[in-house]
């Protein structure tokens, strides 16, 4: 392994970041015989929001050498999700076999500190250099092109989306009352032929370049904690995602069994509500919903609280492209989607692996232009917005899925279908092509292709 902090290290592709979409990007590339740098600013395990998987992943884990792994573990499986409405009633299950029955109809409930690093540990195994514990300050640039990065040794504050007014942590997810502050003291210059920002809400690159902005209609908060014994269902439903609308709709809850008769907690609502007029306390924001919530208060009745309240912001963000001259944005670092169909990680993976072929044949052509970077962008955005409308109608409260799904049955397997995460093809949109009657649904993403942005720089 070589030594980047020496500055004379340059690499085929530098991935900055060691989430699922980093680690994806880096363990790829290596297989593919490149040489690949990966830099994470914290040192593993470490916690992370966003335990519950969808099935699609199966394919990308396949292809990372993960499934033998996870099938060692004690994470739940997960087979179907479900819905329960604020009045208590449960909807019928969403079971991902009964639609293909097979092995990868099944996916699992992880715990995210633990399931990151196997995804970083596996990364290492397979080649990829890891440096844990480097904070990288920039992506550099040359002529419209990146070139490489300039690093810290020594971890600074993760700078979230602009949330603080609201009463939201600008560090995007920290345990109340714990929030850390580190500092840079060394750096260093490390160069490459393709950056990869894969560095999630961070947004290094989105932010450096101005090319985040925010969709007004998905502004929203989360409140969460782990509880040991919480009630939970038998048979194929014991490690189901349940969603739990609030009384009065104005927000839901997720249900997420972990290991250990641990399950994963938390209120999602508009910041308007969630946290204006409650004063600087999280935690009894959080048992004033589950007190409201008769349906998720039932599950808690010989449960204990096991951690403190968590405060998130699950402001749904996006950047104006995907990749440019020398460098292309990965998982959350490009776009984050509202969590109510987990699709986070499953978007991670899929956007980490079609990156890390369209880099490995732009090396092959020694052509790393925006184009060939980013030749996955099209397909990729399609799935995206397949996720956003489906969103969009969970959060309209004049539109019940219910009345929908018996008003046309024959859309039930697309509704089963996005909830798997197969949302990449042209067969689930026709779901849309109705659904438009019924609820107001998004404009489709725009991703800009030129790259007159970086190049004024």
């Amino acid at each position: 392994m070589g030594d980047p902090m020496s500055g004379q290290e340059s690499y085929d592709c530098i991935v900055i970041g060691g989430g699922p979409a980093g680690s994806t990007v880096a363990t790829l590339l290596a297989q593919y015989g490149h040489r690949v740098a990966l830099f994470e600013q914290h040192r593993f395990p470490r916690h992370h929001i966003g335990e519950s998987l969808m099935p699609e992943t199966y394919w990308t884990f396949q292809r990372l050498g993960m499934l033998e792994k996870l099938r060692k573990t004690a994470f739940p499986l997960k087979e179907s999700v479900q819905f329960v409405s604020a009045a208590g009633q449960e909807s019928q299950p969403f079971y991902f076999w009964d639609r293909d029955p097979n092995e990868w109809s099944i996916t699992w409930q992880v715990r995210r500190d633990e399931f990151d690093r196997m995804m970083l540990d596996n990364t290492r195994e397979q080649g990829a250099e890891v440096h844990e514990g480097v904070r990288v300050k920039e992506v550099l640039f040359e002529d419209g092109r990146a070139i490489g990065i300039r690093t810290a040794m020594n971890r600074g504050p993760c700078q979230g989306p602009p949330s603080a007014a609201a009463g939201i942590p600008d560090n995007g997810e920290v345990e109340h009352g714990h929030a850390k502050r580190g500092h840079a003291t060394q750096t260093t210059d490390v160069h490459a032929n393709v950056v990869v920002d894969a560095t999630g809400i961070c947004g290094l690159l989105s932010k450096q370049l101005g090319l985040r902005y925010g969709d007004a209609q998905l502004k929203n908060a989360a409140v969460y904690a782990y509880f040991e014994n919480a009630q939970r269902d038998k048979g194929r439903n014991a490690g189901a995602t349940i969603i739990i609308h609030t009384l009065n709709r104005n927000g839901w809850f997720w249900f997420i069994p972990l290991p250990d008769e641990i399950t994963s907690i938390g209120v999602v609502g508009p910041p308007s509500y969630l946290c204006t007029g409650r004063g600087d306390n999280p935690l009894a924001t959080l048992e004033e919903e589950i007190a409201d919530c008769p349906a998720m208060a039932g599950r808690l009745t010989n449960a204990t609280r096991v951690s403190g309240a968590y405060v998130t912001s699950d402001f749904s963000y996006r950047s104006r492209q995907l990749a440019g001259e020398g460098w292309v944005m990965v998982g959350d670092a490009f776009c984050f989607l509202d969590p109510i169909y987990s699709s986070g990680v499953m978007l991670a993976l899929k956007s980490g692996e079609w990156a890390a072929d369209a880099i490995h044949d732009a090396l092959e052509a020694g052509d790393c232009s925006a184009a060939r970077l980013g030749a996955f962008g099209p397909r990729f955005v399609h799935g995206v917005q397949m996720i956003r409308q489906l969103v969009y109608a969970f959060y309209d409260k004049n539109f019940s899925f219910a009345a929908f799904t018996r008003a046309h049955p024959e859309y039930h397997d697309h509704l089963t279908r996005i909830l798997i995460g197969d949302v990449f093809n042209g067969e689930v949109a026709k779901l849309f092509d109705v659904m438009k009657n019924w609820t107001a649904l998004p404009d489709a993403i725009a991703v800009e292709s030129a790259n007159a942005r970086v190049a004024s720089e």
